[in-house]
């Protein structure tokens, strides 16, 4: 019992002395810290950075702050899933952020504008790029901002990959797609070649001297199921249907068309069967709601538009009289499918069907490399890189759908740049610095004095009823709109200059040192209370020990008449 109440005795003594006295065990700095939005956006944009920016009002600089990462904001605020408002803080408040809105307002005003990045003064080394799809654009883009030079080679008769063969013009327009593509190929040292497919790799790399290769060949090619058809019934794929379309092709699929599959590529192409002209469009799909890879909106939109979606049921049978549907279980456990419980036969049922469209993945072509045993294919058939995106050869990298992540947009042109960076690493005889771990603000980490509601703006969308062709469903936001919703950004982890800790400090030990320059800290007067730290919205602030040592008591020290300035 004496031992507990020195150890309470001694609690007492270190709580009461924090802020009092002569002494001072801990002080205030000011720290920039990781937001939820940064970390989660796979393009690696510093969001918190030029919404910042876009609230104030210097939307320039925020276009250049955002285009340092990511060369397309205005196709990825139309068509990127935007997982960077799925960790937004400000969701724990009212609504996330519209961040992909405010990314489209600024993509499409540098358009209006004909804002451009520079470039460094040319290198003399030369890549050679596989694939215009994202990947292979970003990777172009980052290595032409470095000053070397970049040649294309597209299989395809257009640029884009699937952004121009597998994302409807519902979602993102063609003239859009075409603006900020080319304000790549514009770039000086790159140079595009389509309908130049590369079949053997080691040798183009010799003859076009190359001091460098990225493979962006993505996934065109479409994963097959066994499914039983009577003679002179085939199965449309999905990724063959989009690019018809958006070649300006208007498949005739009738009037009631099942799609087989549950991903996001399987919506779109539900959604345009719609569009085709089918007055019925089933989609028909293994698993049940919870394990769907498509996102809720996506979701939400087909059905919205009049998809009609089975779950647990597979097509087994496609002929002149429609489909034959068996309806599954899954394992409550697992997830997986298996037969039904009481040991009876499946159900079955028949839907008439002038149409199946199969939407159940893809996978890649690495024929052009087959000759090279230094490049490795994993077991999922995705080659194999090492942390700076190179394959087992030297001097050639991968990224986007081939590799092992996310088969996303976003992913993609994330897997470019850092490749980029690490082929300008390459190309310079260094290595690639790693990105530094942070710290990931949370929303319980904030200090928000009151907890005030902003309605979300939402770009203005086409009423369902009027959905009958291709044309873009969503309009962008305004200025005024844009503003206010970068304004709703709680700027997590990073002083905004709110001046919350300037007016919290009882003994005037900060000062303002002007306008995007932050604050000083005066160490002769700062006490260590940590009001400063405890009225910081943002946790832009941490109170840290004079010294390491667990027990404050021994770790106070004097003050002493000096000055340290810290910035925001």
């Amino acid at each position: 019992m004496a031992l507990k109440l020195r150890e309470l005795n001694r609690a007492l003594h270190v709580g009461t002395r924090i802020g009092v006295g002569s002494v001072r065990s801990r002080r205030p700095d000011y720290v920039s810290l990781m937001p939820p939005c940064n970390h989660a956006c796979p393009a690696g944009e510093n969001i918190q950075g030029w919404l910042a920016l876009a609230q104030s009002g210097a939307y320039e600089a925020a276009w250049h702050l955002l285009k340092t990462e990511n060369p397309f904001p205005a196709i990825h605020g139309r068509a990127c899933y935007h997982p960077c408002e799925s960790s937004c803080n400000r969701a724990e408040m009212d609504d996330a952020v519209a961040i992909h809105e405010v990314e489209r307002f600024l993509g499409d005003m540098a358009a209006e504008k004909n804002w451009r990045v520079a470039c460094k003064p040319a290198t003399g080394k030369k890549v050679l790029v596989v694939g215009s799809g994202p990947a292979g654009l970003s990777c172009a883009y980052h290595l032409a901002r470095q000053g070397h030079q970049v040649e294309i080679r597209e299989a395809s008769a257009h640029a884009g990959g699937m952004l121009a063969y597998g994302i409807p013009a519902y979602r993102l327009p063609m003239d859009i797609l075409e603006r900020e593509m080319g304000d790549v190929l514009s770039m000086p040292g790159v140079s595009l070649h389509c309908n130049a497919p590369v079949t053997d790799l080691a040798r183009t790399m010799k003859e076009g001297a190359f001091d460098a290769v990225f493979l962006g060949v993505g996934a065109a090619r479409a994963l097959t199921m066994p499914l039983a058809t009577e003679a002179g019934y085939q199965p449309v794929e999905a990724i063959d249907l989009l690019h018809a379309v958006r070649e300006g092709k208007r498949p005739e699929l009738g009037r009631t068309v099942v799609v087989v599959g549950g991903g996001n590529v399987a919506m779109d192409a539900a959604r345009t069967a719609r569009r085709l002209g089918a007055e019925k469009v089933f989609m028909v799909y293994r698993r049940d709601e919870a394990h769907m890879s498509a996102l809720p909106e996506e979701r939400e939109a087909a059905e919205a538009e009049g998809v009609t979606i089975r779950y647990c049921s597979v097509v087994t049978y496609y002929g002149h009289d429609g489909v034959e549907i068996e309806h599954v279980e899954l394992d409550p456990q697992t997830g997986a499918i298996r037969p039904p419980a009481d040991g009876r036969a499946p159900d079955r049922e028949r839907l008439a069907a002038d149409s199946v469209i199969l939407a159940i993945g893809q996978h890649s072509d690495f024929s052009l490399c087959s000759d090279m045993s230094d490049i490795v294919i994993d077991k999922g058939e995705r080659l194999e890189i090492d942390p700076s995106f190179m394959t087992g050869a030297r001097g050639v990298f991968a990224g986007g759908d081939c590799v092992r992540g996310a088969r996303t947009m976003t992913t993609a042109t994330g897997h470019g740049k850092k490749a980029a960076r690490a082929i300008d690493a390459y190309l310079r005889a260094e290595k690639p610095v790693p990105d530094a771990p942070a710290e990931i603000v949370t929303f319980d980490m904030l200090h928000m004095p009151a907890l005030l509601m902003a309605v979300r703006e939402e770009g203005a969308e086409l009423p369902t009823s009027l959905r009958t062709g291709f044309e873009e469903i969503i309009a962008g936001l305004n200025e005024t709109q844009a503003r206010h919703e970068a304004g709703r950004c709680l700027s997590c982890g990073n002083c905004f200059e709110c001046d919350n800790c300037f007016a919290a400090c009882s003994e005037q030990a900060i000062t303002r040192l002007g306008p995007g320059r932050g604050y000083a800290v005066d160490e002769t007067l700062c006490t260590g209370c940590g009001d400063c730290a405890g009225q910081c919205p943002c946790h832009a602030i941490v109170m840290t020990p004079e010294h390491n040592d667990a027990e404050c008591a021994e770790a106070a020290v004097t003050l002493t008449p000096q000055r340290f300035v810290v910035r925001a």
